[in-house]
C-alpha cells in the first residue's frame, strides 16, 4: 500500500475517511533500530531529550537527538520491551541515527542493530481506529502515546501501538513481521479501513499542525522553535543540548517560530517559498498542502517571532507571484 499521490477526488475521499471513520496508512518506510544490553535505557536516556529511563515494558515516548547547540538532528519514537528497546526513525535515517549514537558509545553495554525492513508498519487513523484495532487484534494499548501491547491477526503476532495523533485523529500503529504485513493490511481493509495515500496524509498532518523531520524540523532548527512539549522532559538528567533548551526556557526566547499560514487562491506553495511582510522576508514555508477541511491551501512556516501572532497578514511567494496569507494558530483543524 504505497504512499503515492492519488487523483484529487480519491485524495478527498481518503482524507474524509480519516476525519470521519478510519483509514490505513503505510509507515513501513520508517527505519527501525533494535537496542539491547543492560545499559540500553541508561544510554538512550543520556542521549535523547525525553525520559527514557523511566519507561516500563509496554510504554514508549517520542524524543529528539539534538546537537550541543540544541538543534534537532533527528526525531524518534522509542518503545520499551522486556528485553530490548525499539527505536522508530524517519525514513532512510536508521543507519545515520545508529552512527550518530554510536559516536557517544564507550563502555556502556548497549548494542544497536539496524532492523529496518524486518517489520511491516501500518497506521490506523480516525475516530474508529482504536475500536477497529481492538476488534482485529484483541489488544488495545493505554491512552498514553507510544504505549503498546501484543495482539494477533490470524496467526500473525502484531504489536499494537498508540500513535501520537499526527493526523489530528486517534491513531494505532500495527507492527508485524514483514512477511505478515500484507495479511495485516488486508485484514484491516476488509474490516473497513480505507487505504490512505501520501497526498491525503500530508493534508491531514498539516491541518493538525504536526511538524515532520526533516521538512519542518531539522538540523537547522532549534527544538523550541517548533511545538515540542511531548519531546522533552525537564525533570530528567543531562542530555545532549540540554543547556541550550533550559536556557531558552528560563532566560530567553527564540527568534522564530513554526506557525500556520492560511493562503488565498488555489495554488499550494512549494517548500522553501519566501514569506514576506513589508517587502522583507520574514520566514519560509517548510511544508504545504491543500486543506480539504478548509477548502484552501495551508502551510507550515518558520517565521520571525515579531510576525508570529495569529491574524498577521503576510505574503507568500507562489509561482513567482505574491499570494496573500494570514498567520494562524495550530492546529488548523481539530480532530474528533
Amino acid at each position: 500500500m504505497p504512499l503515492d499521490a492519488a487523483p484529487v477526488s480519491d485524495t478527498a475521499a481518503e482524507h474524509a475517511a480519516v476525519r470521519k471513520s478510519v483509514g490505513i496508512i503505510d509507515r513501513s518506510d520508517h527505519g527501525l533500530l533494535e537496542v539491547t544490553g543492560r545499559d540500553r535505557a541508561k544510554f538512550l536516556h543520556a542521549m535523547l531529550s525525553n525520559d527514557v529511563a523511566s519507561l516500563a515494558s509496554g510504554q514508549g515516548c517520542a524524543a529528539t537527538l539534538l546537537d550541543v547547540h540544541g538543534k534537532v538532528q533527528v526525531v524518534l519514537r522509542v518503545l520499551a520491551l522486556d528485553d530490548r528497546m525499539v527505536v522508530i526513525t524517519p525514513p532512510d535515517l536508521a543507519a545515520k541515527t545508529n552512527e550518530a549514537l554510536d559516536a557517544y558509545l564507550f563502555s556502556e553495554k548497549a548494542y544497536f542493530r539496524d532492523a529496518s525492513g524486518d517489520e511491516a508498519m501500518a497506521m490506523l487513523a480516525g475516530p474508529e481506529a482504536p475500536a477497529l484495532a481492538q476488534r482485529l487484534t484483541g489488544a488495545l494499548p493505554g491512552e498514553r502515546a507510544w504505549s503498546h501491547a501484543i495482539g494477533a491477526i490470524g496467526g500473525a503476532a502484531v504489536r499494537v501501538v498508540r500513535g501520537s495523533g499526527e493526523s489530528g485523529e486517534a491513531e494505532i500503529w500495527l507492527m508485524s513481521a514483514a512477511a505478515d504485513g500484507a495479511a495485516v493490511r488486508d485484514a484491516a481493509r476488509a474490516a473497513g479501513a480505507a487505504p490512505v495515500g501520501r497526498a491525503a496524509f500530508e493534508s491531514l498532518r498539516i491541518e493538525a499542525g504536526t511538524p515532520v523531520f526533516p521538512d519542518d524540523v531539522g538540523p537547522s532548527v532549534l527544538l523550541p522553535e517548533v511545538p515540542f512539549a511531548d519531546l522533552v522532559s525537564y525533570t530528567k538528567g543531562c542530555y545532549i543540548g540540554q543547556e541550550v533548551i533550559v536556557r531558552i526556557r528560563d532566560r530567553g526566547h527564540v527568534n522564530r517560530l513554526l506557525r500556520g499560514l492560511v493562503l488565498e487562491g488555489t495554488t499550494v506553495p512549494a517548500a522553501g517559498a519566501s514569506v514576506v511582510a513589508a517587502d522583507t522576508e520574514i520566514g519560509k514555508v517548510t511544508s504545504a498542502a491543500w486543506s480539504f477541511s478548509l477548502d484552501r491551501p495551508v502551510a507550515l512556516a518558520l517565521v520571525r517571532r515579531q510576525h508570529a501572532e495569529a491574524g498577521t497578514a503576510v505574503t507568500v511567494r507562489v509561482a513567482d507571484a505574491g499570494t496573500r496569507a494570514t498567520v494562524a494558530d495550530l492546529p488548523f483543524v481539530r480532530g474528533t
